[in-house]
């Protein structure tokens, strides 16, 4: 009987040893959400974030699931409720999130800063921003950051001019009502200005362009486990080294990804953007 306990605790003993592996595993079964602000529609972020995704769940064994949301307000609501365990978002959303929630950003492009800027009708008179004083100026949306908060941060902090602000949706539109005349002037970045058409962009000039801020983080709520929040980090600087994996960054847009932390994004905390943020 004692040989037959001790073979017994032995096989026991040997099974607990196999299966340890396997339980250290299902630690990730549990898929973490992914958040996205919606840049884009519906369809080109799942095309732009899914392949990313499965790769990385590829290289870290960690399932991701993309968690789309229908409008910049939407996702707004739900950053700051913390639905999302893995988030990619603009910088002031960061600073939101943070103060609500405790999202921490791990990467960020480093090869860029975000910036706003002001275009009018090349034939338009205004030379000056405190010229459009009371006049009608286009933006994409409330709190899209460089082309609407922080240009109208600027009206209202720096210039101290009141305008008459137009939400048409978004950049394209911006570009188009100001160069038709509809508005005196339109907010957007530079990104998007140079992607319009010749036949729009060469009918605007760039009258005024905000200061620089760190672009959109990728940032991870508090209760993902900092071990895993160190792979998922690894792994995106790792799909960076490669030359696929910067063809599916570019995508994000992200042309070099880089780390990212907390003191990237407190100066914006410092900027005044609360006076016109729009819950």
């Amino acid at each position: 009987m004692r040989w037959n306990l001790a073979f017994w605790l032995t096989l026991l003993t040997g099974w607990t040893a196999l299966l340890s592996p396997l339980t250290s595993a299902q630690t990730h079964t549990a898929p973490l959400t992914v958040g996205v602000v919606p840049q884009f529609d519906a369809r080109r972020t799942q095309t732009t974030w899914q392949p990313i995704l499965d790769e990385l769940t590829q290289r870290t064994g960690i399932r991701l699931t993309l968690s789309g949301s229908p409008s910049i307000p939407e996702f707004e609501k739900r950053m700051q409720q913390g639905e999302f365990d893995l988030v990619y978002l603009n910088p002031y959303h960061q600073v939101i999130a943070n103060q609500k929630q405790g999202y921490i950003p791990i990467l960020k492009d480093s090869s860029k800063q975000l910036f706003g800027i002001l275009v009018v009708p090349k034939n338009s008179p205004i030379q000056r921003v405190e010229e459009l004083a009371g006049k009608t100026v286009a933006f994409p949306a409330p709190n899209a950051l460089g082309a609407s908060l922080m240009m109208r941060a600027d009206f209202h902090n720096k210039f101290h001019v009141d305008i008459t602000p137009l939400y048409v949706k978004t950049h394209t539109s911006v570009y188009l009502n100001t160069a038709l005349g509809k508005t005196s002037a339109g907010g957007g970045v530079m990104r998007t200005f140079n992607e319009q058409p010749p036949e729009v962009r060469d009918q605007l000039r760039v009258l005024y362009e905000t200061v620089r801020v760190p672009p959109h983080p990728i940032s991870v709520h508090p209760r993902v486990p900092a071990e895993t929040s160190a792979r998922l980090k690894a792994a995106f600087l790792a799909l960076g080294e490669t030359e696929a994996g910067r063809e599916l960054l570019a995508h994000i847009p992200i042309t070099r990804i880089g780390s990212a932390s907390q003191a990237d994004y407190l100066p914006l905390a410092e900027m005044g953007l609360d006076a016109v943020y729009e819950e």
